[in-house]
């Protein structure tokens, strides 16, 4: 079937855009189907905010991989695509833009703010979206999702309401990680840890009433990072069982700046260990005191709260605070309470010694300290007692969690599920409300006493309330996981009983980074659970991360961060996605590797020549989806190749083993196809040969397509009239034969022929081009039918004289094997033979004594255990690479006898 003539050079920019286009255009990425079995994936939806980054690109080669290959196997395959509100980094992304106006989100109404959010996502919301299709992703545009769409919204205040009637969503006074940047809740998991250079400051709290311990003193000895939390404190805590404080439990602290008096109370918490054996407690400011104090009696209501929005100081209830302190900045206040707690004679100093004996006090021990901050706001996070929605995660974790025993839920790589399990049978209290003005907001009203009324309308509430009650809405708003957590059913049109949801739900996969297993795999699998009594998802496919050449972080700040854009723009998308699909193995993360991306250009360089050599031959596009009828040995070969491939190709794909897919795919082009076949058929263009050539290349094509899109299509289209089966919907190989073991036998060893052959040459110095002599006397009945039936593959790229049956003449000569056949290649005159033993041997003493000088360093225990890793990583692959040099050295020794 005629195309047309493809260009001499191989240019990803000039094909990408064109079939992108083209693919969405025409609807390709969603063809109709319905009667089709139905295969679904949705994309973790990335920020409206969001730039693609390298994750994206992995995250999304791989789903695109998955989808395109059950599109090719002619399922209705629904790739659901869309974007997330992202609440807090949408919010700061419009108050940074009016900030560069000197302008600020409070100068509006809550209204007129979120109509300026609305603008700057029509303006500006799309980049990740024209990015992700660069990348080739074949998602279902015409359905694109937004957390924000009016049909989403409506399911998110459903749930929410749903689940406040069935008592599993409450308001509740509890400790929060409060970021006083974006003055928000947020939760656990945007918490990121941090290690800060701080202050281990020990003071005296004074024992009230003239009381004293059984040692004699009258005060207990406290420590602490966060002196300005002693404002709030409500408690000295000290082990029930600790023999120090056995007095002194159920007397009273006067506490030396507020004068405020508490209790010393007994409880577990306390490490009799650890310092002075003795915790301060603030209830209303720390995770453990926040326990500690209820279970000393005290109730969250009756918690000391110090601190504003901003973690400014404020007066606490009880009116104790000092009023120098009030309205000043916590880290301010810090030194303030040390430099005064120093002056009332209450620091106890830190002593050091040096090496003379000489002691220097100072007001704390220095310490790195582990502290939370926001990963969004970059502060310090500050444990706050406010009032927040919760959602009672707990009940809510049982389904998912029995889910994945029974196998209802498959998590790949397995090993996930112990961390999953960990997680969720130890989940706390999902708090999923943010104090912000971007978002869904909580359906919840209250009357002027303070009565909650939830509805899915301010009708219904005021219908709940009574006619007179005067409404407020609550002004938070929901948690961005909270609604992304319907994901994969409200994208389908549920609450509504739609065709999509009945066809699409649930999903047949999910393909998520593990960074956001908690995050929104788990929370998916628990609102999914509850309200369709059916998992979201039937396989959970976790990927690592994509680390810097060096196995570190990729960070801004280390300058080791790698744009896929740029890569795409140097080598094209389809070779960035054969990277990430080679590179991932299951439980590891990919280390980036510039050359390899560039490798696989050169991949997709190869197909394109190999292309370009079959059209100037007159093979082009094939007519049948099955194998054509074959007599030649090398036909019926490369269709069993292909027969062996495609089921490698599909046990890896049932297997999620991208990187197993991958190189088998890449072996097959480039191993099978390019180096063997296109060489044993040149000067042998028969019809029989052409029309095999030009299947086995559609086949190549099919399955290569899944992992480099645009190419792939370009050469489906350039070797046949095919404008109305394009490539993106064709069919998955069904090659309808098997494996011809005695044709696969035959070429197998020419290969191993050709190939000895040609080591052999390399190894002794003689030119690939020279042709020699080759003997084989008393050959089996099989190897001589071979030998007999080849003689032109044996002569062009073998380089031999044919090959005779009868002993070879005396004299030097190297034994090349292939099958049973031990085949005798004279050297005399060929080489010099002495001269090349005393080469070889030279080149093995040096190759064998670097090998052995590796093996001692890596043998010794100092070099492994305190070098570098990265020194003790190339040491091992210096030792490998001698090593193999010596084996090849002594193997060549040995052919000159």
């Amino acid at each position: 079937m005629t195309g047309q003539a493809l260009d001499k050079t191989f240019d990803p920019a000039a094909i990408e855009a064109k079939w992108y286009e083209h693919w969405e255009t025409n609807g390709l990425f969603r063809p109709e189907r319905p009667d089709a079995q139905p295969f679904t994936i949705v994309n973790p939806p990335p920020n409206v905010t969001g730039s693609l980054h390298i994750g994206h690109a992995l995250d999304n080669t791989l789903q695109d991989v998955v989808i395109r290959y059950e599109r090719l196997r002619g399922k209705d395959a629904l790739w659901v695509v869309g974007t997330d509100h992202a609440g807090i980094a949408t919010q700061m992304v419009v108050e940074r833009q009016l900030e560069q106006q000197q302008d600020k989100r409070t100068n509006y109404t809550r209204e007129a703010f979120v109509e300026k959010v609305w603008e700057w996502k029509a303006e500006s919301g799309g980049t990740i979206t024209r990015q992700l299709r660069r990348l080739g992703c074949s998602m279902d545009w015409s359905r694109e999702q937004f957390t924000m769409d009016p049909h989403f919204t409506r399911a998110v205040v459903k749930v929410f309401v749903d689940l406040y009637n069935q008592g599993l969503i409450y308001r509740d006074k509890r400790l929060v990680n409060w970021d006083p940047k974006l003055k928000t809740a947020i939760s656990d998991l945007e918490v990121e840890t941090r290690e800060v250079k701080g202050g281990f400051w020990h003071f005296k709290y004074p024992l009230a009433d003239g009381v004293k311990r059984a040692d004699g003193l009258d005060y207990i000895e406290v420590a602490t990072t966060r002196p300005e939390t002693m404002l709030a404190d409500m408690a000295v805590a000290v082990h029930p069982d600790d023999p120090r404080y056995q007095s002194v439990i159920g007397k009273e602290i006067l506490q030396p700046l507020t004068g405020r008096r508490f209790k010393v109370v007994a409880d577990e918490h306390a490490d009799p260990e650890l310092g002075s054996g003795a915790v301060k407690i603030t209830p209303g400011h720390d995770f453990n005191d926040f326990e500690v104090g209820k279970r000393a009696g005290i109730k969250p209501a009756q918690m000391l709260n110090m601190f504003d929005a901003e973690a400014k100081v404020v007066q606490t209830a009880d009116g104790l605070v000092p009023d120098k302190y009030v309205g000043l900045d916590r880290f301010v206040v810090r030194e303030m309470i040390v430099a005064d707690m120093k002056a009332a004679g209450m620091l106890i100093p830190h002593v050091t010694k040096d090496k003379d004996g000489n002691e220097t006090e100072h007001d704390a021990e220095p310490r790195t300290i582990q502290t939370p901050f926001g990963d969004r706001g970059g502060v310090v996070i500050e444990p706050w007692l406010t009032d927040q929605w919760y959602v009672n995660a707990e009940a809510l974790a049982k389904a998912p969690l029995e889910a994945v025993r029974s196998g209802a839920i498959e998590i790949v790589p397995k090993t996930w599920e112990k961390t999953f399990f960990n997680w969720m049978e130890n989940i706390q209290p999902w708090c999923v409300s943010r104090q912000l003005w971007w978002g869904h907001r909580i359906p919840a009203w209250y009357g002027s006493d303070g009565q909650c009324y939830v509805a899915e309308t301010e009708e219904e509430a005021q219908a709940k309330a009574g006619a007179g009650v005067t409404l407020e809405r609550d002004p938070d708003v929901l948690d961005t996981w909270f609604s992304s957590a319907l994901w994969p059913v409200a994208t389908l049109g549920w609450p509504d009983d739609t065709t999509l949801v009945q066809r699409h739900y649930p999903n047949d996969l999910l393909i998520s980074g593990f960074d956001i297993l908690f995050f929104w795999d788990a929370r998916m699998a628990m609102q999914g659970l509850h309200f369709m009594k059916e998992v979201p998802w039937k396989r959970l496919y976790l990927h690592g991360l994509v680390r810097a050449a060096d196995g570190q972080k990729m960070s801004k700040s280390k300058g080791n961060v790698v744009d896929p854009l740029g890569l795409i723009d140097k080598y094209g998308a389809d070779a960035l996605r054969f990277f990430m699909c080679a590179m991932e193995s299951q439980g590891r993360d990919v280390k980036m590797d510039e050359k390899r991306v560039e490798g696989y250009r050169n991949f997709a360089t190869k197909l394109w020549n190999a292309a370009r050599f079959c059209q100037s031959n007159g093979i082009g596009a094939s007519t049948s989806l099955e194998a054509p009828a074959a007599t030649a040995a090398v036909n019926k070969w490369i269709i069993g190749e292909v027969v062996e491939t495609l089921a490698e190709l599909d046990k890896a794909f049932a297997d999620l083993r991208f990187d197993a897919a991958a190189n088998a795919v890449y072996h097959f082009v480039w191993d099978q196809f390019c180096d063997w076949y296109i060489e044993l058929i040149k000067g042998s263009f028969d019809e029989e040969t052409k029309a095999v050539a030009g299947w086995v290349l559609d086949q190549i094509l099919v399955m290569l397509h899944p992992f480099m899109p645009f190419v792939t299509e370009e050469l489906w289209n350039a070797l046949g009239d095919r404008a109305g089966t394009p490539l993106i919907t064709a069919r998955w190989p069904q090659p309808g034969t098997g494996v011809d073991a005695a044709a696969k036998a035959e070429v197998d060893w020419l290969i191993a022929l050709i190939g000895n052959l040609r080591t052999a040459k390399n190894e002794l110095g003689i030119a690939p081009g020279a042709k020699l002599d080759a003997y084989l006397p008393d050959p089996s009945a099989q190897t001589r039918g071979i030998i007999e039936r080849n003689p032109g593959a044996i002569d062009r790229l073998a380089r031999l004289n044919g090959i005779r049956f009868e002993p070879a003449p005396a004299g030097a000569a190297m034994q090349v094997g292939a099958g049973d056949a031990n085949i005798v290649v004279p050297l005399e005159g060929v080489i010099d033979i002495a001269a090349e033993q005393a080469r070889l041997t030279k080149a093995l003493e040096v190759a064998t004594k670097e090998a052995k000088s590796l093996e001692g360093r890596l043998s010794n225990p100092a070099f492994v255990e305190k070098a570098k890793p990265e020194a003790v990583e190339k040491a091992r692959a210096d030792h490998a690479m001698h090593a193999a040099e010596a084996e090849r050295l002594a193997a060549a020794l040995a052919r000159l006898g």
